[in-house]
């Protein structure tokens, strides 16, 4: 009686020591955080494992070192056993702390509330999924090492060796899909695909990443519906990424109006109506005939925006001031379908009298009326779709060369 008394003395202590010792080093490490961001997030986020696997371990050594005597009580082999167990899940818990603790610090270096975040948003990317991996690697680790803890799971494991590679046939075909999802996980990860708070356009749906894991993307639409991917989608399917290099894009307001449409005056309304609001970010404002079938001429805006957001309200306001411009200011220009009624008793065609068409106009195209040239922005869109051999046309040094095409890029 005496010897156990004095075991769960020791086994007190030694809890007593441990959880003395977890709390000091807390403090210290917390004081010396005010200095470090590292020193501040182990504080934070490691005290408490670290206490669990100090106290742990010490209450194992006092049990082995107390009840030495005790070599052949089965109590004391099944206590040491489920010590053993405590201290692999406390040390594997730890483990994945300062694992955490590492990425926590390392994203702390980039911000993501920032204009152009598109580094930042890069590294919290891969820092994610390599998160999701390594705490995925220690739990699959930990749950082995306590299978092997015990004798009959080691025998049989030793007898499954000869049939190892008929399990692993079998095993890589039914987590194929599986395994397929989490290498595109990682290749999206590290490849620079997609990053997290991106705006992708997917099955039809405008949206952005709101969440990357190692087996599905979930994509927040804009009415705030949620839209789940399987990884392997963005490695086997076209997607449209509208903030890969930058957030800044271009958009688009079409009208259909009658011929008789003042262009000149319509394009100073809409640099009018782009100068007066602030979802217009001073980069682009052109106002061009793209079309003329159908008794009718087809009028494209095409604004810039800072961002996908600002880009659809802009639309939106710029397509409603032109049509309220055009119903009230110009109604001459408003959708209209002409019909010419001829007298059948008449043979010639009429009018009768050929009228003397008037003296053509000359158009010169303004900066307003010109995407690809015209602007320091314009001219740099230009070049980035011209060919090498475009590109000397168009310094005049071969004028031999064809010109460049005319189909428009949308």
């Amino acid at each position: 009686m005496q010897t156990y008394v004095m075991a769960v003395a020791a086994v007190l202590s030694a809890a007593a020591i441990a959880l003395l010792t977890a709390t000091i080093v807390h403090r210290v490490v917390r004081r010396l955080g005010r200095r470090s961001v590292l020193l501040a997030e182990l504080a934070a986020h490691s005290h408490r494992p670290f206490r669990v696997a100090l106290v742990t371990m010490a209450v194992q050594l006092a049990v082995r070192s107390g009840t030495r005597y005790a070599a052949d009580e089965e109590w004391r082999k099944h206590l040491l056993h489920t010590l053993v167990i405590l201290v692999i899940a406390a040390t594997s818990w730890l483990i994945a702390s300062l694992l955490v603790v590492t990425e926590d610090t390392a994203l702390a270096r980039y911000r993501v509330d920032v204009p152009d975040n598109r580094l930042a948003r890069r590294i919290k990317t891969q820092i994610v999924m390599i998160r999701r991996v390594t705490i995925a690697f220690i739990v699959i680790v930990t749950i082995g090492a306590m299978l092997m803890t015990f004798p009959s799971v080691r025998t049989i494991g030793a007898s499954l060796l000869a049939s190892a590679g008929v399990i692993g046939v079998v095993g890589a075909l039914a987590a194929q899909s599986l395994l397929g999802n989490v290498i595109a996980g990682l290749q999206l990860a590290f490849s620079d695909a997609v990053r997290l708070d991106d705006v992708v356009v997917v099955e039809g749906e405008w949206g952005r990443i709101e969440e990357l894991t190692l087996s599905h993307v979930v994509v927040q639409i804009w009415d705030d519906r949620r839209l789940i991917l399987p990884t392997s989608y963005f490695t086997t399917t076209p997607f449209q990424n509208w903030t890969r290099t930058r957030a800044a894009l271009l958009g688009t307001a079409e009208f259909d109006v009658d011929w008789g449409v003042p262009m000149q005056s319509m394009r100073e309304e809409l640099r009018r109506i782009v100068e007066a609001t602030d979802l217009w970010d001073g980069r682009v404002c052109v106002l061009q005939i793209t079309d003329a079938v159908g008794g009718m001429v087809r009028v494209r805006a095409l604004v810039s925006a800072e961002d996908a957001g600002s880009l659809f309200d802009l639309r939106c306001l710029v397509r409603e001031a032109l049509v309220t411009w055009v119903r009230h200011q110009m109604p001459d220009a408003l959708p209209r379908l002409r019909t010419e009624l001829g007298d059948a008793r008449r043979r010639e065609p009429w009018p009768a009298q050929p009228q003397v068409p008037p003296e053509p106009e000359v158009v010169t195209a303004s900066d307003d009326a010109r995407v690809f040239s015209g602007s320091d922005d314009g001219d740099a869109r230009g070049d980035a779709f011209v060919g090498p051999d475009d590109a000397v046309e168009r310094t005049g040094a071969d004028p031999s060369k064809p010109p460049r095409g005319t189909g428009e890029p949308w």
